[in-house]
């Protein structure tokens, strides 16, 4: 392919309304272009990449025994009504009518689809399992859509739907999309990982999120220093303290701290640390009806509210609103504490139980409590894992490893659905015995453009994307400096044409444009293998290979470019 007659409009500023590294340089590099909010065009580059990534996703996804199918986009209400998500699904739904006032949704996702296909034409257990997948264009209507392919309205994806007729054949189909997955985000020549995630309102045993790591993710993910063990920081768990506190109980005491809410106001007042105090929370649960409850963190740790969730077996939690915490502690906002509280179900993190002569809340305003003790100052809560995971924190797998936390970008994930759908459809099938049941289902989902951003967001510098070999737009580039020169452009073509006649998709920057124009070009759109061919080098027969990943440059012969081009790009 010629640069010269082919569309990239590359910008030389950042846009002002880019707010990542990859939404930044997919508009500088003319990969994309903005529609509407959320809504983007594919330019030429931007599509290659897509179509890169899809192509991979589909040849593991056939491997692995999936069989591509793709579904409408459009989709009627009633099967939404059917499974009872078309009131529940919120605004993020975006709804229509036909011109005979029928109504219809732009898919963001086809659990109904699928199933309602499935129902009509699977009967036997003979004909299970069944695992059917797309990749298709899908819609959420996000209220506040941002960060380009990362987080848009419109977007690409790949998802999967398996059925079963038992437990043991979802489970095995389970584990062979989540090898799968392994397989697909290693060709893309991503650093991922896959981590143990909660399976939230969707219930199932099993949910793993793939994770491509950058320092630019907005998820946390912790892992293990000596096993495999990693998990959504959600999902991790927090082993209980080995020991507990021996330390002899001190007298209770009074302490005046006037406008000290924070821990740290407190702990530096008192000149303790912060792990001294035991935050008392006071949060909101939905069970029967809303309950407020109290819940007791060490004061260097963090609430985690899924945790929280899951213990409770709340439907929902949110920190209480600040007449519900002074009608339940009879104090202003942050001044509660577990000693004198009364009508409100208490839990603490399994941390306060090794803990001993703590800091708390005094329940009054300008109030807290020295030297607090369980049992002795107030009842013991119901202990549980409620916080979130840190740095240094024992593997909750292995025990001997120390957890590590990593950000990440979610671009996959794998979960089992149950019989959620196929009962509430009627997704069923005839077992051995001749009887119905319902089939159960699993669920398997990529990010094909959150995936191309996600590999921009690890691999960039200050010049532009570093695209991994097998993703790039293109595997080469070669990139002669003085287009008018016949030496040359001979030199240039013959290694454009052997490349190609090799396999290897090839750009050839044949513009007139100065060397350093051409250099930043270059930089920006990321091609691995970048051959330069200059009048100086051809003096000596030569010409100069950069590998854009690592910044290696060698000289080589030019009759040996396209040999050594092959030893490092991807066909």
């Amino acid at each position: 392919m010629l640069y010269s007659k082919l569309l990239i409009p590359t910008l030389k500023e950042d846009p002002s309304e880019a707010e990542v590294v990859s939404h930044r340089l997919m508009l500088r590099a003319g990969m994309i272009r903005k529609l509407a909010a959320g809504i983007y065009t594919y330019l030429p580059l931007g599509l290659r990449v897509i179509k890169k990534v899809s192509d991979i996703v589909r040849q593991e996804m056939d491997r692995a025994g999936a069989q591509e199918i793709l579904m409408p986009a459009v989709q009627p209400a009633e099967l939404w009504v059917e499974s009872g998500r078309w009131g529940f699904y919120g605004k993020e739904l975006l709804r229509l009518k036909d011109r005979h006032d029928r109504e219809f949704c732009i898919g963001p996702t086809h659990e109904e689809v699928v199933t309602d296909l499935v129902r009509r034409e699977v009967k036997s257990y003979r004909q299970l399992p069944i695992n059917l997948y797309q990749i298709q264009t899908k819609f959420r209507d996000e209220i506040r859509p941002r960060f380009g392919l990362m987080r848009g309205r419109e977007f690409i994806m790949k998802d999967a739907y398996s059925f079963h007729k038992d437990e043991a054949q979802a489970e095995a189909e389970y584990w062979n999309m989540y090898e799968t997955y392994k397989r697909i985000f290693t060709r893309f020549g991503l650093n991922f990982r896959a981590v143990e995630a909660d399976t939230g309102n969707i219930g199932g045993k099993f949910s793993h999120e793939f994770h491509v790591l950058a320092e630019t993710g907005e998820d946390f993910i912790a892992s293990c220093t000596a096993c495999e063990y990693a998990a959504n920081i959600e999902k991790a768990a927090a082993l209980p303290p080995a020991v507990a506190a021996k330390a002899e109980a001190m007298p209770l005491e009074r302490v005046t701290t006037p406008g000290m809410k924070t821990v740290e106001e407190v702990s530096g007042f008192m000149g303790v640390t912060s792990a001294d105090l035991v935050k008392t929370l006071i949060y909101s649960v939905m069970l029967d009806k809303w309950t407020a409850v109290a819940v007791l963190v060490r004061g260097d740790h963090e609430l985690n509210e899924i945790k929280l969730q899951r213990v409770t077996g709340a439907t929902e939690v949110v920190l209480a609103d600040k007449a519900t915490v002074e009608r339940v502690t009879a104090a202003p906002s942050g001044f509660a504490g577990p000693v004198g509280l009364s009508g409100v179900k208490v839990y603490a993190d399994h941390a306060v139980s090794a803990m001993a002569n703590f800091i708390t809340g005094g329940n009054e305003a300008d109030l807290h409590l020295r030297n607090v003790n369980t049992g002795r100052d107030f009842e013991a809560p119901e202990f549980a894992d409620i916080r979130k995971v840190m740095a240094g924190d024992p593997c909750p797998k292995c025990g001997s490893g120390k957890v590590e936390i990593h950000k990440g970008i979610e671009v996959g994930h794998v979960f089992m659905l149950g019989t959620k759908y196929s009962e509430a459809l009627g997704c069923t099938f005839l077992d051995e015995d001749g009887s119905e049941k319902p089939m159960i289902m699993g669920c398997y989902g990529i990010g094909v453009g959150r995936t191309a951003a996600a590999a921009i967001e690890q691999n960039n510098d200050e010049f532009g994307m570093k695209w991994p070999a097998p993703i790039a737009p293109f595997g080469a580039l070669v990139l002669p400096l003085n287009v008018k020169d016949a030496a040359t452009m001979e030199t240039a073509n013959a290694i454009y044409n052997g490349l190609r006649d090799a396999g290897i998709e090839t750009l050839m920057d044949d513009r007139d444009e100065r060397a350093g124009f051409k250099f930043k070009d270059a930089d920006l759109i990321g091609i691995p293998v970048r051959v330069v061919i200059g009048e100086k080098n051809l003096k000596d027969g030569n010409v100069e290979i950069k590998l854009r990943m690592s910044g290696e440059v060698q000289k080589v012969s030019k009759d040996d470019a396209v040999s050594k081009v092959l030893e490092v790009a991807v066909k």
